[in-house]
């Protein structure tokens, strides 16, 4: 690019021959600014300015001086003439660019893992008479109840009907909360109105979320008001690891939740439950139609209790699944002058916890003293189901 130095005491040569002419060429991987080529012009011309200046002072020196004693202050002046030009170079020489800074990798969504567990998170079996442990396995893991808390809302309310200060042909109106609950539901209209007994039977049969929010209200004002009275009576009972946050147990929505229980505390509620005999007029019912007088707006309603009808006595009582839970079945069975309740909590799959909830019947079933004994518990027999109701 230039040729500089002392050759047979001439002036140094600035060369711009073609092809050799200064060029700003970029850097591999980055460009080269104006600012960049300003510099590197700049830095040239202070270089060729100091040689030349060199030069003639060396001359100068040879003139002066005996060709003998010229030597070393000439080549003082070549290396104070060639320092100016390194602080140049390295003044101007482009700085690589700066890498950028390591950032992390964005973080990944936490999916927790669901609860459940195969064949159970936890399981008990009771005689439904004396309540009596017949067998638990795990009985006191805390697990989500999902829907089976619904049973909670169903004893409130029944207690609320025979302490008479409700009864089941009041109207239920229909409020818009109640009308946007999501999940499984009768699909209630804002201002709509059904019977309490109605509404009962979409509770237990549907599993009605929307049910569930329009009788809290009717009983206790709002859903928050309702939740008191549902963790008033858990402790009452004695359900010690019970805490309700909602009146469905739908997954809990931002800022709230879980509901908690396990399956002793579950087999507690049904114990106090079956002690009403109309429980067994809602859970046993499979199939029945609400709204049936509103033609394109008539919900079958089909129970999700798969037992019924396949399991001997059995007539209730409440299943629940939420993804976090997996599958839930507080369920009961009446045979020759016995009844059991059995809990199955958290199962991982739905036909496990079908299957080992006939087999926990069937163990408990098996748990009670020979009949005849003296030792078999009175039954709570079910009020004769609807005949509307049979219908499959």
């Amino acid at each position: 690019m230039w040729v500089g130095g002392i050759t047979n005491g001439k002036v140094p040569v600035f060369s711009s021959a073609p092809g050799s002419s200064f060029q700003a060429k970029p850097e591999r991987g980055r460009g080269l600014s104006g600012l960049d080529i300003e510099k590197r012009v700049a830095g040239l011309t202070v270089t060729v300015g100091t040689q030349m200046l060199a030069a003639v002072l060396i001359l100068a020196l040879k003139k002066m001086m005996k060709p003998t004693n010229w030597f070393i202050p000439g080549l003082l002046v070549l290396l104070l003439a060639n320092q100016p030009t390194a602080n140049v170079a390295a003044a101007t020489t482009p700085k690589p660019a700066a890498k950028p800074a390591a950032t992390a990798p964005p973080a990944k969504s936490v999916r927790r893992q669901p609860i459940s567990r195969d064949p159970w998170l936890g399981a008990i079996v009771l005689d439904a008479a004396t309540g009596k442990v017949l067998y638990e396995d795990q009985a006191d893991a805390k697990g989500y109840p999902a829907s089976v808390l619904k049973l909670m809302d169903l004893l409130i309310i029944l207690e609320k009907i025979e302490q008479k200060q409700l009864s089941l042909e009041d109207q239920v109106p229909v409020s818009a909360k109640a009308s946007h609950t999501g999940g499984s539901r009768v699909w209630l209209a804002d201002k709509e109105s059904f019977t309490v007994d109605e509404m009962l039977y979409a509770l237990m049969i549907q599993s009605a979320n929307d049910v569930a929010v329009a009788l809290a209200e009717k009983v206790a004002g709002s859903t928050d008001a309702f939740v008191e009275l549902m963790n008033q009576r858990a402790k009452e009972l004695g359900m010690n690891s019970t805490v309700f946050h909602s009146v469905h147990g739908l997954p809990p929505g931002k800022g709230q939740e879980n509901d908690v229980t396990t399956a002793r505390d579950l087999a507690i509620l049904c114990h106090q439950l079956l002690k009403h005999p109309e429980t067994l007029r809602y859970t046993a019912t499979r199939e029945r139609p609400f709204r049936p007088n509103v033609a394109g707006k008539t919900v079958i309603m089909r129970t999700h209790n798969h037992l019924l009808g396949h399991v001997e006595g059995c007539d209730g009582l409440k299943t629940g699944y939420i993804t976090a839970s997996g599958f839930s079945i507080a369920v009961t069975a009446a045979r020759h002058g016995q009844r059991v309740i059995a809990i199955v909590f958290d199962s991982a799959t739905l036909k496990v916890r079908d299957a080992k909830a006939a087999e926990l019947l069937a163990k408990g079933f098996a748990a009670w003293p020979a009949a005849g004994s003296g030792n078999a518990a009175l039954v709570i027999q079910p009020p004769a189901v609807p005949v509307a109701a049979k219908k499959k």
